[in-house]
């Protein structure tokens, strides 16, 4: 008889970090209506994920249409405006799905900028002359008494106030703080859009910094609400300004999405949940030159009608500046799919329910719906009354789409700011690191810029060391010329079993 030979004993190698996130559903791309053929196209061109040209082009006719109409929701009339946060790796040409949607838009920019040189020289003429005529009522009032005083008081009533400045034209900004983007409403266009390919930049700039944040967070929800800007300062006193509007897209990296997402704050405020979220899977790999083809009729469609919508004026309330839009109503078979749509999202956040832990996105699903089905409406027809079954149901199925991904990203892992900051020590220690092992000093004194506080850097430790990619050194032992209390080895690729 012979006796089973002992199986050698092979240490287990280093997990992985963050487990496998199930993988998204496909894009509904049908769904996009009158969109479709464009975002088809252009992904046929740049072969990225066929969810980076969607967003591009839902937020892109969001920020077309939102100064035109509001649309009915079962909760009230509400702007027809997105906001979209796309999550995808560098490499994904996220740039160059953007650039082929704006192409109209950024020649209707370019044209407004010449133009403003013509009427800024007219304006200052203008200026000049109302100024003249109002020094010469004031100093005829001043030598005039009775009747002669009351006329000149008619004069000035008669010349009517001074001039405006013409607007700045441009309609999108890429990094600005809340004080900047309420002086752009000030002197700019009622309609903005923030649009970022590297949304990162403005998601870690000074709008979002530990000062700002929870001021930025509050101003951009009400101005998703539809609410008037409210700024009060002790220098310039109160400010309020009505009708404003605002689109926004932001691409941003998976690290940087995962720390954002890991900050209650953006949650709490129901910040995050205003946004349609997606993260597509990569495409780097299978982007071939040979499969790549264009529909230039698709796309030039697409780019003529965002210039006709740009050259329509929208209905500006002179008074208050701001727009003063129509109200999309919902055909009646259409607030029924809604209706119906919201009460199954209602019922899927209770107790156990599917969507329990994402109430805050969940709750916003319909209001979600209605939005996207306005602005299929208006790019279909920028004069259409009422928003019908078709496009509700398209709408529909679209946010079902982004709740699905709500759903598959928050209950991953990738949320977890500690896991995120681990991450980061870990690619740090095997990308520049050039020692065998480490200590938790000299992950504060070099380690990357989230860890150079001692007791950030031991979490990130403990999470490398439960997961097997540092292990603990006896104490008392000399490295780098001094006896250390805790060192590590750090597991290399050759430790990996």
């Amino acid at each position: 008889m012979t006796l089973p030979q002992p199986i050698a004993f092979a240490p287990e190698g280093p997990q992985p970090l963050v487990g496998a996130i199930a993988t998204g559903e496909a894009y509904p791309v049908a769904a996009l209506g009158p969109l479709r053929r464009a975002v088809e196209a252009v992904q046929s061109i740049v072969l990225a994920p066929l969810a980076l040209p969607a967003q591009s082009a839902l937020s892109i006719a969001s920020l077309a249409v939102q100064g035109h109409a509001n649309v009915e929701t079962l909760g009230g009339d509400r702007p027809t405006s997105l906001f979209c946060l796309t999550i995808a790796k560098s490499g994904e040409r996220k740039s160059s799905c953007d650039e082929h949607f704006m192409k109209s838009l950024r020649e209707h920019e370019r044209q407004a900028h010449a133009n403003q040189i013509d009427e800024t020289a007219s304006w200052e003429n203008n200026l000049d002359l109302w100024k003249g005529d109002r020094d010469r009522i004031l100093k005829d009032a001043k030598s005039s008494k009775g009747e002669k005083k009351t006329a000149a008081q008619a004069d000035l009533d008669a010349l009517g106030p001074e001039p405006q400045r013409p607007l700045a034209p441009d309609r999108t900004v890429s990094e600005p703080t809340f004080e900047g983007l309420t002086k752009l409403f000030m002197v700019g266009q009622p309609s903005l859009g923030i649009f970022s390919d590297e949304g990162g930049q403005f998601l870690a700039g000074n709008a979002m910094n530990r000062e700002n944040r929870q001021k930025t967070l509050a101003a951009l929800n009400d101005l998703w609400q539809g609410n008037p800007i409210r700024r009060t300062r002790g220098g310039d006193g109160h400010l309020a300004l009505y009708g404003r509007r605002l689109a926004i897209h932001l691409m941003v990296q998976p690290i940087v999405a995962l720390e954002f997402m890991a900050d209650r704050k953006t949650t709490d405020t129901g910040f995050l949940p205003r946004f349609l979220i997606c993260e597509p899977p990569s495409a780097i790999g299978t982007r071939f030159h040979a499969r790549s083809r264009r529909d230039d009729k698709a796309l030039l469609a697409f780019n003529d009608r965002l210039a006709s919508i740009l050259q329509t004026p929208m209905p500006v309330d002179d008074r208050i500046g701001g727009v003063s839009p129509r109200v999309l109503a919902l055909a009646p078979n259409a607030r029924a799919l809604l209706i119906r749509f919201h009460d199954e999202v209602e019922r899927a956040q209770g107790k156990d329910g599917d969507l329990a832990d994402v109430s805050g996105y969940a709750s916003k699903a319909a209001e979600q719906a209605a939005r996207i089905a306005g602005v299929l409406t208006l790019w279909r027809d920028l004069e259409a009354q009422q928003v019908e079954a078709l496009d509700m149901a398209s709408a529909i199925e679209l946010a079902q789409y982004y709740l699905s991904e709500v759903v598959r990203l928050i209950n991953g892992v990738k949320v977890s700011a500690e896991i995120a900051k681990a991450e980061k020590l870990r690619t740090w220690l095997s990308d520049r690191w050039e020692h065998d092992d480490i200590t938790a000093s000299e992950v504060v004194q070099y380690g990357p810029t989230q860890l150079r506080e001692t007791k950030a850097a031991r979490a990130a430790i403990a999470i490398l060391e439960e997961h097997g990619w540092l292990l603990r050194l006896d104490t008392g032992l000399i490295i780098r010329g001094s006896a250390r209390k805790a060192a590590w080895r750090i597991a290399r690729p050759r430790d990996v079993v």
